[in-house]
């Protein structure tokens, strides 16, 4: 049985941070599609409405580093909140631990590491309330590290490990936690980003790579994740396209 189908009649509420492009936007509109009020967080308020308007959500600018804001978009929310995918994020940079940014690794940390906790700790009361899911957007960064990925592998294992400590604290409450963990995802945004808006360093990660995954893929595994009945918790799914076998083994035309 969906866990959307339960002895109330209220509309199920799900809250996506990072919900302005990539996995964030494509989570915002499976979990619409799902009968879900999406509540669309992020910084840029004019993707956010487009969206919502688009699945009959709501737009609410947050930076997930300012605690202010974080609060504001719990009481927003309300008293109850039946998924929240943690998937505010992303990559600075790839360079060398010799020569890293240490400004982009803390910048990395906030709004990683730090933003999540916040979120998390600002509507952990309402999801419980809800018998709901926290469902954590990682990265295989934090299965194993890579040349380059010290920065970001680093704060994709604190992610992790805040999930998994936060799964043991909770045990015997109504509340899931889970966490999928992408590998390769072309989106819009990501790499162009991590590359300080370089098109063409950008476009190298995905060069001669036969399909990627792209942000739907994870996004139909979040509408999956939440719609499970409360008693199955998916501790970890890791995905992959075919195409790559492991951090650094990634077939190329």
């Amino acid at each position: 049985m969906s866990s959307l189908a339960s002895s109330s009649n209220e509309q199920k509420i799900a809250v996506v941070t990072g919900a302005s492009s990539g996995i964030g936007a494509a989570s915002a509109r499976a979990l619409a599609s799902e009968g879900f009020k999406v509540y669309c967080a992020a910084r840029r308020l004019d993707r956010l409405k487009a969206l919502a308007e688009e699945i009959g959500g709501v737009a609410f600018a947050c930076d997930v580093t300012d605690r202010d804001q974080v609060d504001a978009l719990a009481a927003v929310v309300g008293p109850r909140c039946d998924v929240l995918v943690n998937n505010a994020g992303g990559a600075l940079g790839q360079d060398p631990v010799a020569t890293a940014n240490v400004s982009d690794w803390e910048r990395m940390y906030q709004i990683n590491v730090a933003g999540t906790l916040q979120v998390t700790q600002a509507l952990l009361g309402a999801v419980e309330a809800a018998h709901g899911a926290i469902i954590f957007i990682t990265s295989t960064a934090a299965e194993t590290a890579y040349e380059g990925g010290g920065g970001y592998c680093g704060v994709k294992a604190a992610e992790r490990y805040m999930a998994g400590s936060l799964r043991l604290e909770l045990a015997g409450r109504p509340v899931r936690v889970c966490e999928i963990s992408p590998g390769m995802v072309r989106t819009e945004e990501f790499s162009l980003v991590r590359f300080g808006g370089d098109q063409s360093k950008a476009d190298l990660v995905y060069a001669g790579v036969q399909a990627p995954l792209v942000a739907e893929d994870i996004a139909e595994a979040v509408r999956w994740i939440s719609v499970l009945p409360e008693h199955v918790n998916i501790d970890r799914l890791v995905i992959r396209p075919r195409a790559q076998a492991s951090n650094w083994k990634v077939a190329r035309d």
